[in-house]
């Protein structure tokens, strides 16, 4: 089989790796169990946490098996790394809520089930735990000076909250989970974003100590976009993987607002698309350029939510912007449709309101706070104010401009604050 670390490479996911050479003779050799944890903080997973999820895949792809860890344990204890505050505490049910919730996500992308991959929580191993026998026989192995020096700890040590006691167990219960894995899955790999590189190492020295075994670590990179930003943040906060959070068009529109210097490295990142392919995108321009970011959006929603639900965005989008001719020598492995449909707008966000809601007209701010494109009424006003809030196509120009129920074209009105955010508004009654 072909080294899947070289694809990884190619692809842009990895920053470090322990034992370069003897790692990709692992690979070379039989198929690789490997691990990447997942923090069950909330009930979803965002955009940032593509990167681990594609190359556990990528992995699943090229014949090795991936584990996806579940951190129900250490989600109690929260995790120090890239944080300057200690994390909100979680119940055990708050936790286990949250989990079901992951694995659906994990699922569009992760085969899972009788041999393929694994879903596993760390609750079911670290919450029985003995404290004096686990300091005995695993705590022994852990340097504090060493631990100290680790850039999670450091981050911590220096701000005014400091480092709680609890949290400064985190590594030592997280190089304890690689054992764990090693001993009962064969696992010889561990994957995380770059914060974790002081917790994987601390796992590949505990299982070197203990099982005189050797095993493996890689980072990936932070992903940041061509201005700098971190990958996945918007003004209006995380872009979710669930619909419910984010919608499939509003995911949709998160990708093909992608940056010019981006899209290659985009498409490379969250899409399986062939690289022979997607290195022919470097070297396009204006409506070129343009179409495959349509083929981004397209690739990353199908992936997130399925390919009817990125059929009706991209329809959607459509209906809104127009359609992008996209020639069939573009990317030509991606299954975007590539002649007009109907352009239905089913899947843009809509909000249902009443003739009584309207009664005597309501003011456009109000309208605009009602449909979530501002956070309150205070925002809505901002918003207009600057210039930034469109009915149908026209700059609403006062924010107590009164819309009536005769504004409605067929029952309904088109919203729209600044460039990308839409929402349609039903009249009923």
């Amino acid at each position: 089989m072909a080294n899947v670390i070289d694809a990884l490479q190619e692809r842009g996911f990895i920053e470090n790796m322990t034992h370069e050479d003897e790692l990709y003779a692992q690979f070379e050799s039989k198929p690789v169990t490997c691990y990447i944890g997942f923090d069950p903080t909330a009930s979803s997973l965002h955009v940032g946490s593509l990167v681990p999820i594609m190359s556990l895949a990528h992995m699943q792809r090229a014949g090795h098996r991936p584990i996806a860890l579940v951190g129900g344990g250490t989600g109690l204890v929260g995790d120090p790394s890239g944080k300057t505050e200690m994390r909100k505490m979680l119940t055990i049910e708050q936790v286990e809520e949250n989990a079901l919730g992951l694995k659906a996500q994990l699922s569009r992308f992760i085969r899972f089930g009788e041999g393929n991959a694994l879903l596993l929580n760390n609750a079911d191993w670290l919450v029985p735990l003995k404290y004096i026998e686990f300091l005995r026989d695993i705590g022994r192995h852990f340097s504090v000076n060493r631990m100290i020096k680790a850039e999670s700890y450091r981050m911590r040590l220096d701000s005014e909250e400091g480092l709680s006691f609890i949290e400064f167990n985190y590594m030592v219960l997280q190089a304890f989970d690689f054992l764990t894995l090693y001993d009962t899955h064969g696992c010889r790999l561990q994957m995380g974003g770059s914060d974790q590189w002081g917790n994987i190492v601390a796992g590949v020295d505990l299982v070197r100590r203990m099982r005189q075994a050797q095993t493996f670590g890689i980072t990936f990179p932070l992903i940041t976009t061509s201005t700098g930003a971190k990958m996945g943040k918007t003004a209006q906060g995380a872009v979710w993987l669930d619909a419910d959070r984010t919608t499939p068009y509003d995911y949709y529109q998160f990708w093909i607002n992608t940056d010019d210097p981006d899209v290659e490295r985009f498409l490379s990142l969250f899409t399986f698309l062939p690289m022979a392919e997607i290195r022919n995108v470097g070297g396009l321009s204006g409506a070129e350029r343009n179409a495959a970011k349509s083929v981004l959006a397209f690739e990353a929603t199908r992936l997130a939510h399925g390919e009817a639900e990125a059929v009706d965005a991209l329809r959607a989008s459509e209906k809104m912007f127009g359609a992008r001719r996209i020639s069939p020598d573009l990317l030509k492995s991606s299954t975007i449709p590539r002649e007009g449909g109907d352009q239905s707008d089913d899947a843009v966000p809509t909000t249902v309101i009443t003739a009584d809601q309207i009664e005597g007209g309501i003011p456009a701010f109000k309208l605009f706070a009602l449909a979530g494109l501002a956070d309150s009424s205070g925002a809505a006003r901002r918003l207009i104010q600057q210039g930034g809030a469109y009915i149908d196509g026209a700059r609403v120009d006062a924010v107590d401009q009164r819309i009536q129920r005769s504004d409605f074209k067929e029952m309904q009105l088109s919203l729209r604050a600044g460039k990308k955010r839409f929402h349609k508004l039903l009249l009923q009654g």
